[in-house]
């Protein structure tokens, strides 16, 4: 038997899915935690914060990436647990979405990290600056507006999948479609919503993984 018939199906279990959905929720809300209470809400305040919390905004900054990863490998195991279920409309929204919430917040936190380059080489010209404050107000825009509303289409899609696959329990699919509803118009105006969506990911991910548990778990026939 050869090493891929071996290794593939331990690939494709549900487990994969659930453990990269709790690694990219707890490695992303730890990361908004640390920059959350190290840089102030408002986008236009001056700047200070760069003098002494720098070394905490670089420390969640360097989470991200990890959480990337994580967030493609639970959307790659997602869609090969659909299988021949996926819909062709469905699976173009779940996965542009997923994407386009990833690369914006890549984005948002380069820039955010070219800040505190830019910081480290002359502090006493960039805070305050208009520089600091387009990249600032670039990094909050990217923040509240986009990236939030492409996790309430990611909710939204992956909930429709759902329902009709049965890949998660009903009430969660629904309890999916109020949170992204939230977000989509209400998390501009709400402090700390962008914890929602990986929140809702650990649900689903604790969701599979009763899920699988019991499937593994019940006596064959």
């Amino acid at each position: 038997m050869s090493d891929d018939a071996l290794t593939r199906p331990q690939l494709k279990t549900p487990r994969a899915a659930a453990i990269a959905g709790l690694v990219f929720s707890v490695l992303l809300i730890a990361a908004i935690w640390l920059l959350r209470i190290s840089v102030p809400a408002d986008p236009q305040e001056p700047g200070a914060w760069l003098r002494t919390n720098a070394y905490t905004v670089a420390l969640g900054l360097n989470l991200i990436p990890f959480a990337g990863i994580a967030f493609l490998w639970f959307i790659g195991v997602l869609r090969d647990r659909l299988g021949q279920l996926e819909d062709r409309f469905f699976a173009t929204v779940f996965l542009g979405s997923g994407l386009l919430f990833l690369g914006m917040l890549f984005v948002a936190s380069a820039i955010l990290g070219g800040i505190l380059t830019a910081f480290a080489a002359k502090p006493e010209e960039l805070i305050g600056s208009a520089t600091f404050q387009f990249a600032r107000a670039a990094v909050y825009a990217t923040v509240n507006i986009y990236m939030v509303k492409m996790a309430g289409v990611f909710m939204i899609t992956t909930s429709t999948i759902a329902l009709y696959t049965a890949i998660a329990p009903r009430w969660l699919a629904i309890l999916g479609y109020a949170l992204a509803l939230l977000l989509l118009f209400g998390g501009y105006y709400i402090s700390w919503s962008f914890l929602i969506f990986p929140m809702w990911v650990v649900l689903i991910s604790v969701c599979i993984l009763a899920e699988d548990f019991r499937a593994r778990t019940r006596p064959c026939i």
